[in-house]
Parts: C-alpha cells; structure tokens; sequence
C-alpha cells in the first residue's frame, strides 16, 4: 500500500456518493470525458440503479473512499450491448494509488457477490487508452 493504510471493502452507501463522485471527476477529467460525474448521478447510476447487483468500496483504516467497484447485471437492450445475463463491472480507484491492492481487493469483494447472483461471465470493457486498468485486468481473466 502505498499510503501503509489496511483496506477494508463494504458495500457503498448513498452517504459515499460525494466522495466517489470526486474520484470519478478526477479520473474523467484525466480522460477528457464529459461523462457524468457528479454526486446525485453516482447515486443513482452506481449506489442505486435497478440493475445493480453489488456497489463497493475500498477504505483505509481512516475510513477514506480509495476506490469502487460496480457490478450491474446486462439486461436485455442494456447500454453496454453485453450479453443479457452477463455482469457489467467498472472499477475507479483514486489517481495515484494504482499498484497499491485497491483492485484486487474489490475484484476479489465483487467476485463473491456474481456468484451469489448466479452470473458466470463479467464484461470489463476497457478503453485502449487507460493502461492502468489493463494491467490491472491482466491479473483477473476469467470466463
């Protein structure tokens, strides 16, 4: 870790949506996306979305927002074009803390919560650009 802080994953609450948001705003800007990215929207797209099968996140011993985890279930005409039945997973950690056990210990969280809802496969579309996140998936290929 780089920051020598624990993490601890749980489930996001509508109280972690100012936080989240802020992650999110800096990883969009860092992209140049005018994707949505404010608190009410990560409400409702991440924490709270009909489809969502589990909403994490990752927290120092401090109890500060590193990173989350989203795991929708593809639904038929679903944005993604994913295979209804698939799990649909975007992950965003805090700029500067790649390398550092956040991923993996939502990956691992979120794992656990597919099985429990029966889904086999997970869609994790991932820009050509983002290279973190690719060598992040690397470690995760499953089928």
């Amino acid at each position: 870790m780089t920051d020598g802080s624990v993490i601890s994953v749980r489930a996001a609450v509508a109280e972690n949506a100012p936080a989240m948001s802020a992650i999110l705003s800096e990883i969009l800007t860092l992209w140049g996306s005018d994707r949505a990215r404010d608190p009410d929207h990560v409400r409702a797209f991440y924490i709270e979305h009909p489809d969502q099968i589990s909403c994490l996140v990752a927290v120092n011993r401090a109890g500060d927002i590193l990173g989350f985890q989203s795991l929708k279930l593809a639904v038929t005409g679903n944005a993604y074009d994913v295979t209804p039945g698939w799990g649909v997973i975007g992950t965003y950690a805090k700029t500067g803390k790649g390398r550092s056990g956040i991923g993996r210990a939502l990956f691992a969280a979120t794992s656990k919560q597919a099985q429990q809802h029966g889904v086999k496969k997970i869609d994790a579309t991932i820009s050509q650009t983002n290279k973190g996140a690719i060598g992040h998936s690397r470690g995760h290929r499953q089928t």
